[in-house]
């Protein structure tokens, strides 16, 4: 089992540095194709201009977007060009409305989508967006990369978030490349339920599929030490060295509710390593 299509989607040169060399890196490491997705985005909304500006607006739009898409696509094949991967590139426009589609038609053919952190000062309106047409709308495991965190071609320790979920289950199914190489898979298990199905034997179910894989678990037991579960997770990542944190992604609805103003956006803003998600 490996990664052989590996995409990222890329909206500005100022933001590409980490995404690109990490999806060149993977490439190399899983021996894949590395595609760099890039595009102009149209921002703008037509609808909010006076009667008669909307064709002279979109039109100097879709100018703009068109010498942005060209431009990150120069900036992607030249650092792809240095890699020695095997590589493609190509750009196109999107109106901001319709992002999710372009995004989702590309992801869905992807074995693995390497994005950049999608929040902060430095990004742009439509890095949340394209997290989330990959994952739910192409069905594409992402790994998100922090833009300080250092270039991972093969964690040692990975640290597997583990609440029953199907989510979690899913992205720990489709991080198998990484876990069954890893020197230790940490499971870990945040105030388990005392009346649930794991009640005496919490992540033990989970370790022992994964140890059929040749996998190495230890179990994690932790106690909700912290208000938010992402502070915890976070701050256990550091602990113990872990280079990779596994997770799952919630749903539309339960994603727009934690991603704006909850755990998985405080998870995904305060992380200082990679973090893999799929839904």
């Amino acid at each position: 089992m490996s990664y052989k299509s590996l995409l990222t989607v890329l909206t500005a040169t100022e933001t590409a540095k980490t995404p690109l060399n990490q999806l060149a890196t993977l490439a190399g490491h899983f021996d894949g194709h590395a595609e760099a997705l890039c595009l102009g985005v149209d921002r703008t909304q037509t609808g909010y201009y006076y009667a008669g500006a909307n064709a002279m607006v979109l039109q100097e739009s879709l100018s703009r977007a068109k010498e942005e898409a060209t431009r990150v696509q120069d900036h992607a094949e030249t650092v792809l060009a240095k890699s020695g991967v095997n590589w493609s590139a190509e750009s196109g426009v999107a109106q901001i409305a319709d992002l999710g589609r372009h995004v989702a038609q590309r992801a869905r053919f992807s074995d693995l989508v390497v994005l950049g952190k999608p929040y902060g000062r430095d990004r742009n309106v439509e890095a949340e967006p394209i997290v989330e047409a990959a994952l739910f709308e192409g069905h594409a495991p992402v790994l998100m990369v922090p833009d300080k965190a250092n270039v991972v071609t093969q964690p040692k320790t990975v640290m597997v978030a583990w609440n029953e979920s199907v989510e979690a289950l899913t992205a720990i199914r489709k991080a198998l490349p990484f876990l069954v190489k890893a020197d230790l898979v940490r499971v870990v298990v945040i105030a388990p339920p005392q009346h649930g199905p794991e009640r005496s034997d919490p992540g033990g179910m989970l370790s022992q599929m994964l140890a059929r894989h040749g996998v190495k678990c230890e179990i994690d037991v932790l106690s909700k030490s912290l208000s938010r579960v992402s502070d915890i997770l976070n701050r256990h990542a550091v602990d113990t060295a872990s280079e990779m944190i596994v997770m799952g992604a919630y749903g539309h609805s339960r994603f727009r509710e934690a991603i704006l103003g909850g755990a998985t956006r405080n998870m995904l803003e305060q992380a200082t390593v990679p973090v893999f998600m799929a839904h």
